[in-house]
């Protein structure tokens, strides 16, 4: 049986899912599978997605809430296209400082190289908590810290979990989900659209 939806924002739309939050749980739909609160999704690209809620279908856009009396503030926003090697990169910064970041949902905190954060002037090893983290060479040895602010186009956001890797890779910061857990993505073909949740 299906249950009362409250609360429905579209956080995330591609071609034949979506990712949702539904009263404040995340779910990634699919066509034809319902999530256990009872919503459908019909079809999606990537502008909008056909989703069915409580019996009734309706046409949501990213960032839309399930009540029409809900006025959505003014999002910050940024657009991260795509390179050549098909990875997404943008130029940013890490305690007012620039960096080149790579997009990567898979990293669980905005990572760098010691090289990397040595040049940020970030003393992680008087500040930061020792860690073992695992890269794609296996384990590594590594230090959690706190970044006091992160920005990426017109997002800025402070006190974001870092993790600091000894030695010098990554060659680039990876922009992962400490950060980009606050904000939707809208996969535009050339670009990756980010905007603040909030």
């Amino acid at each position: 049986m299906a249950l009362a939806v409250e609360r429905l924002v579209v956080e995330a739309l591609f071609a034949n899912k979506v990712m949702v939050s539904i009263d404040g749980k995340r779910r990634m739909l699919k066509p034809g599978k319902a999530s256990p609160e009872g919503v459908l999704l019909i079809s999606s690209d990537s502008r909008q997605a056909l989703i069915e809620v409580d019996g009734k279908r309706d046409t949501y856009n990213l960032g839309r809430h399930v009540s029409s009396s809900y006025s959505e503030p003014e999002r910050q926003s940024a657009k991260v296209w795509r390179d050549e090697t098909g990875s997404f990169t943008i130029l940013g910064s890490i305690n007012g400082r620039t960096v080149q970041f790579l997009l990567d949902t898979g990293a669980t905190a905005v990572a760098m190289s010691g090289v990397e954060a040595r040049r940020l002037g970030i003393a992680y090893k008087r500040k930061g908590t020792p860690i073992a983290v695992g890269t794609a060479s296996g384990m590594a040895r590594a230090y959690e810290v706190t970044l006091r602010e992160v920005r990426v186009g017109a997002i800025t956001r402070r006190g974001v979990r870092g993790f600091i890797i000894e030695g010098n890779s990554p060659t680039q910061v990876l922009l992962g989900m400490s950060f980009l857990s606050q904000l939707t993505m809208q996969d535009k073909g050339a670009y990756l659209l980010l905007e603040s949740r909030f």
